[in-house]
């Protein structure tokens, strides 16, 4: 164990970069997750942890938790209260965060399977909608995400939001939304969209019984013209209120449970 006093030391310099600077986390291979919970659910579920910055309030308040945390990690520094809020990204630092390797749970669309259930995140930009919508599709049982231009799935404000769901979770990467649906099409999953016209047909009334991919869009514009195309069929949620839309995390949440009802 070593200890760290200064804010200019380059260890925490490249923490600092790693937690804001998405390109960085990417070129590393590396992210950071930080607080007590989820650095410890980050253990339990096999994370690789390659280092581990503490102090010795957390030390004193989590014994043993933050013990086993620090007997996972490759590497292991304590650092001052000072020094941590540097690079900390919490309003109320807890006193933890790990440097983690990239999480071996995200592929590319050769993982989707015949039979199975998946929400198709299409531009997502809100990092707090992407975590909560990765949150709720583990929690419910959806079999996997497949995310498409949307923010960075490990910058520190979806991890957060996903609550360790990230790491357990099957994600699928992909550039291309077209690729997606045609791929899903080869699986014979059929693919549909949620708009925002009332023309479409209700969730409540289709059918969720085969393979599905069910396509969520943009927090503004929605999913795209070109995708609403190649969609097999396009569904709205019915809203009895003036509001003319749903945040995107919500409509994923009602589409999802409809999908595994």
């Amino acid at each position: 164990m070593e200890k760290i006093v200064s804010k200019n030391n380059a260890k925490i310099k490249y923490v600092t970069k790693l937690i804001s600077d998405s390109s960085f986390r990417k070129k590393q291979g590396l992210f950071c997750v930080e607080g007590m919970r989820i650095c410890f659910d980050a253990m339990i579920s096999d994370v690789k942890i390659k280092q581990v910055f503490y102090t010795s309030g957390i030390l004193k308040k989590h014994l043993n938790d933050v013990e086993k945390i620090l007997g996972k990690s490759e590497e292991v520094y304590e650092v001052s209260q000072d020094v941590f809020s540097k690079f900390s990204d919490t309003g109320t630092p807890q006193g933890i965060l790990c440097v983690c390797e990239n999480s071996d749970n995200v592929s590319g669309l050769e993982k989707l399977e015949e039979g199975k259930k998946y929400i198709a995140l299409e531009n997502i930009q809100d990092p707090s909608n992407l975590g909560a919508i990765c949150r709720t599709a583990e929690a419910l049982g959806i079999d996997g995400a497949i995310v498409c231009c949307c923010c960075d799935i490990y910058n520190p404000k979806v991890l957060r939001g996903s609550m360790g769901s990230l790491f357990r979770l099957p994600i699928i990467k992909c550039d291309e939304m077209q690729e997606v649906i045609t791929a899903s099409k080869e699986k014979g999953l059929k693919v549909i969209t949620t708009v925002t016209d009332k023309n479409a047909k209700k969730i409540t009334e289709v059918s969720f019984d085969s393979g599905v991919v069910c396509v969520i869009g943009n927090e503004g514009n929605g999913v795209s013209e070109k995708t609403i195309s190649l969609c097999d069929e396009k569904i709205t949620i019915p809203m009895l209120g003036r509001a003319q839309s749903l945040n995107a995390s919500m409509a994923a949440c009602i589409t999802m449970w409809e999908a595994l009802r």
